[in-house]
C-alpha cells in the first residue's frame, strides 16, 4: 500500500471498529456483558470501570449478575447502572446486582434496527469524509511535489479501493447485527 494512502486507510478501519464496538453494546434480548463496558462507577471519588469493582456474568441467556468485590459497592453500581441509557432496573439481595432483560417487543426491534442503519449510515458519511480529504491531500502534494499525475491517479484508486471495501464490511455489519435484532 502506498505510504500517502496509509494513514486514510487506517482511518477507515478505525471507524469501522469503531462500530462494531458500537454495535456490541445494542442488546438484542440476550443479556450481553458488553453493554456494561462503558459504564463507570464512583468508587472512592474516582470513576472507576464496572470491570474493576466487581465480577461480572452471565448466568442466564436474559440476565447479567454483577458480584461486587466489595458490598459497600452495591449502591453505587445501581446508581451507575440506573443513570447510564441501559435501561434496565437492577435489583440487588444484598450481596449480588442482577440486571433481567426483557424480551424485546417488535416495535422495540424496529427501533433498534433503525438505530442500527443509522450507525451504519454515519459509519459509511466518516468513512467517505477520509476518501474527500485523502484526495484532497493527493492533489496539494501534485502541486508542491514532484509526484506525477498518474501516481496521484494511482493514489486515489488505491484509496477508493480502500473506501469500496470498507463500505461494503460497514454494510455487512449492520445486515448482520439487524439479522441478529430482528431474531426471535
Amino acid at each position: 500500500m502506498n505510504e500517502h494512502v496509509k494513514p486514510y486507510d487506517e482511518k477507515m478501519k478505525k471507524t469501522c471498529d469503531h462500530l462494531a464496538a458500537d454495535y456490541l453494546t445494542i442488546r438484542a434480548g440476550r443479556a450481553n456483558p458488553h453493554i456494561l463496558d462503558k459504564l463507570t462507577v464512583d468508587y472512592y471519588g474516582s470513576p472507576t470501570p464496572l470491570q474493576q469493582v466487581g465480577n461480572i456474568s452471565v448466568p442466564e441467556a436474559r440476565m447479567i449478575q454483577i458480584a461486587p468485590w466489595e458490598k459497600s459497592m452495591i449502591k453505587p453500581i445501581e446508581k451507575a447502572i440506573l443513570a447510564s441509557d441501559i435501561g434496565i432496573t437492577p435489583s440487588n439481595d444484598g450481596s449480588v446486582i442482577r440486571l433481567v432483560f426483557p424480551e424485546l417487543t417488535e416495535e422495540r426491534r424496529k427501533e433498534l434496527v433503525k438505530d442500527i442503519k443509522k450507525k451504519g449510515e454515519d459509519a459509511k458519511v466518516a468513512v467517505r469524509n477520509i476518501r474527500r480529504d485523502g484526495n484532497e491531500a493527493f492533489k496539494k502534494l501534485s502541486k508542491n511535489a514532484d509526484i506525477s499525475e498518474d501516481e496521484i491517479k494511482d493514489m486515489e484508486d488505491e484509496l477508493q479501493k480502500a473506501t469500496d471495501k470498507y463500505i461494503k464490511e460497514i454494510g455487512d455489519m449492520v445486515e448482520e447485527k439487524s439479522k441478529e435484532i430482528m431474531t426471535v
